[in-house]
């Protein structure tokens, strides 16, 4: 499983192979995202791939400078349990 940050797109992305299997999609308003959509095929659920792609999302947003405002459900949840995700929320 491959995990990429897709700027371009708006998105951190999981692929299977070539196929897109899962992403977390944000919007920006300049050095901020509302990340505001997060989804995994169910066929590969239970595998984290959820959490590695709120991960990568914030990686990205890290090295950018940007903020993040969780509006997603399950990115608010990841916020919340990982305290390493602070520093970037807005």
């Amino acid at each position: 499983m491959e995990i990429v940050f897709e700027e371009t797109k708006k998105r951190a992305a999981a692929y299977d192979g070539e196929k897109c299997v899962g992403m977390c999609a944000y919007a920006e308003d300049g050095a901020v995202w509302t990340a505001y959509h997060t989804e995994v095929d169910p066929v590969y659920g239970g595998q984290g791939i959820a959490a590695r792609l709120v991960d990568e999302l914030v990686r990205a947003a890290r090295e950018r400078g940007a903020k993040i405002v969780p509006t997603c459900s399950y990115v608010l949840r990841q916020f919340e349990e990982k305290r390493e995700h602070s520093s970037v929320r807005s």
